[in-house]
C-alpha cells in the first residue's frame, strides 16, 4: 500500500513538473520573439569589387589619398591612386572613408568557449591531463559562435585561437573570422605549440569554495623544477622519435619504431620548424622560458609578457617576440606605477623588441582589441606602431605576413573601411571584407539592439 502511494506521488510530481515546463516554454515563446538568423555573407568568394575614392592606409608604404583598391577572387589585385575599375566590378564609393588592413588578435581563445559558466557543452578550451601536444584548437573551433560576428564587425578579421590548461595545452590555429566550417576559416591550422611555462607558485587559491593556502617556497621551487624536467624529457623523447622515424623511412630493413601521436605532434616544434608559445608574465618566468627554449633549440614566442619590459635586453638579444595581453589591466603589484602595463608596449618598442598587442580574451571581449592598442598609443607608443601592433606585427610573429597584415597586391582581401581612426572608440566600421567577401555588419549585439530599442 505504501509503495502504491509513493508511485502515485511520484507520478503526480512528474505531471506537475511537465506542466510547469510547458507553461514556461509557452510563455517564453510568447514574450521573447526569436532573433533573426544572421546572414553570413552578402558576397561570394570570387566576386570582383572596386573600392574608390578612399584614403588607403596600406602599412606597406605611404598612405594613398583618393585611391582605389580592386579585389578579385578573394585577393587584392591592385592598389593605387590611378587604378582603373575593371568592367563588371561591384563599386563602393568610399569618399570620406579610410581603408585599413583587418586587425589580428594573436592571443585569444575565440571559438573555443561560448558561455563559460553553467554550460559545459559550450566550453572546449582545454583537455584532460597535463601534456596534450596533439590537441588542436582548429578541431574545437565553433564557426557559428556568436562571438565571431561581434568581434569582426569591429574590424578584427583574423585571430590566433589558443587552447589552455595543463603544461602543454595543445596547438594554436590562425583563423579568419568568416566561414561555415573550420576548413573555410583556417589560415594555418597548426600554427604554434602552446606551453604554460611552469612558475614557482607560493599560494594556491584553493578553488571557488576553498580558502587560499600558502605554499612554502622550497616546495614551490621543487614543484616547478619537476614540471620543467617533465617538459624537457618529453621534448627530448620527441627528438629521438623523429630521428627514429627518419631512419626507418630511409631504411625499412630496420625495426619499425612504435607509433605515438603525442611524440609525432611535437616533432615539427622540437626541430624548430614551427614556433612554441610560452605563457609567461613575470620577468623571472620570461627569462626562464627563453633559457629553456635556447636549451631545447625551440623557436619561442612569449604570450602575456606583463613584465617583458624588464627583460627587454634578453628578448632583443635572442630575437624573441612578445604577444602582450595585459595593456588595459591594473598594476600587478601594489608598488607598481599605475601605468606600468599601459606603457609596456612603448618600452618594448623603444628597446627594439618585436611585439604585438592582444586582448588576451577568450571571446566576448576580443572585439576591444583596437582599444588596447589605443591605450598603448596614449602611453607612449607611436600611433603608427600601435596600428602595426594589431595588423602586420601579429602576422609577422605568426608567420602569415605574406598573406595578411597590409594592403598589397596578392594578399588576402581582409579589409576594414571606417569613418575615422581605426583605434578610436568613436569610429564605425562601414564596410568589411574577409577573404574578399563583403560581410554584413550585423551581430548578436545589433540584433538585440533592434529587438529592444523601441521597448517601452
Amino acid at each position: 500500500m505504501r509503495v502504491r502511494k509513493q508511485i502515485r506521488t511520484i507520478a503526480c510530481l512528474c505531471a506537475l513538473y511537465a506542466s510547469l515546463i510547458g507553461a514556461v516554454n509557452t510563455g517564453a515563446q510568447q514574450a521573447i520573439p526569436l532573433a533573426p538568423v544572421v546572414q553570413q555573407a552578402s558576397g561570394t568568394r570570387g566576386g570582383t569589387y572596386a573600392i574608390r575614392n578612399a584614403r588607403i592606409v596600406t602599412l606597406s608604404g605611404p598612405e594613398i589619398e583618393n585611391g582605389t583598391i580592386v579585389i578579385r577572387d578573394g585577393k587584392i589585385e591592385s592598389v593605387g591612386a590611378g587604378v582603373a575599375v575593371p568592367p563588371g566590378a561591384q563599386e563602393i564609393d568610399a569618399r570620406g572613408l579610410s581603408v585599413y588592413p583587418g586587425m589580428m588578435d594573436a592571443g585569444t581563445a575565440l571559438g573555443l568557449e561560448e558561455i563559460s559558466l553553467g554550460v559545459p557543452g559550450g566550453v572546449d578550451i582545454s583537455e584532460v591531463g597535463e601534456m596534450n601536444p596533439n590537441a588542436s584548437a582548429i578541431n574545437a573551433v565553433n564557426p557559428h559562435s556568436a562571438h565571431i560576428n561581434v568581434t569582426r564587425v569591429n574590424g578584427i578579421t583574423s585571430v590566433v585561437s589558443l587552447p589552455r590548461g595543463g603544461l602543454i595545452s595543445g596547438q594554436a590555429a590562425v583563423i579568419n573570422l568568416d566561414g561555415t566550417t573550420t576548413g573555410e576559416m583556417s589560415v594555418v591550422p597548426r600554427a604554434a605549440l602552446v606551453i604554460n611555462f611552469p612558475r614557482a607558485a607560493t599560494s594556491d587559491d584553493g578553488g571557488f569554495f576553498a580558502a587560499p593556502t600558502d605554499i612554502p617556497i622550497t616546495e614551490a621551487l621543487s614543484t616547478r623544477d619537476k614540471q620543467i624536467d617533465r617538459l624537457r624529457k618529453l621534448l627530448r623523447d620527441a627528438e629521438s622519435y623523429g630521428r627514429a622515424q627518419d631512419a626507418y623511412a630511409r631504411d625499412q630493413k630496420l625495426p619499425r619504431p612504435n607509433q605515438s601521436v603525442v611524440l609525432a605532434s611535437l616533432v615539427p616544434f622540437v626541430r624548430g620548424e614551427r614556433p612554441v608559445i610560452f605563457r609567461a608574465d613575470r620577468e623571472s618566468e620570461i627569462r626562464a622560458a627563453v633559457r629553456f627554449a635556447d636549451e631545447m633549440r625551440l623557436k619561442p614566442i612569449i604570450l602575456g609578457g606583463g613584465e617583458a619590459w624588464k627583460a627587454a635586453g634578453l628578448l632583443k638579444e635572442r630575437n624573441v617576440p612578445v604577444i602582450v595581453t595585459s595593456v588595459r589591466d591594473l598594476p600587478p603589484l601594489e608598488d607598481d606605477y599605475y601605468d606600468v602595463l599601459y606603457a609596456n608596449p612603448a618600452k618594448l618598442q623603444q628597446a627594439g623588441v618585436r611585439f604585438c598587442i592582444s586582448s588576451g580574451d577568450n571571446g566576448p571581449e576580443v572585439r576591444e582589441l583596437p582599444y588596447h592598442a589605443g591605450m598603448a598609443a596614449a602611453f607612449g607608443l607611436p600611433r603608427d606602431e600601435a596600428l602595426k601592433a594589431v595588423t602586420i606585427y601579429p602576422a609577422q610573429i605568426m608567420g602569415v605576413a605574406d598573406r595578411l597584415g597590409t594592403i598589397e597586391p596578392g594578399k588576402t582581401a581582409n579589409l576594414a573601411i571606417t569613418d575615422g581612426d581605426l583605434l578610436d572608440a568613436r569610429t564605425h566600421i562601414r564596410y568589411l571584407f574577409i577573404n574578399g567577401r563583403q560581410l554584413p555588419l550585423n551581430s548578436r549585439h545589433t540584433e538585440l539592439h533592434e529587438q529592444f530599442k523601441d521597448r517601452k
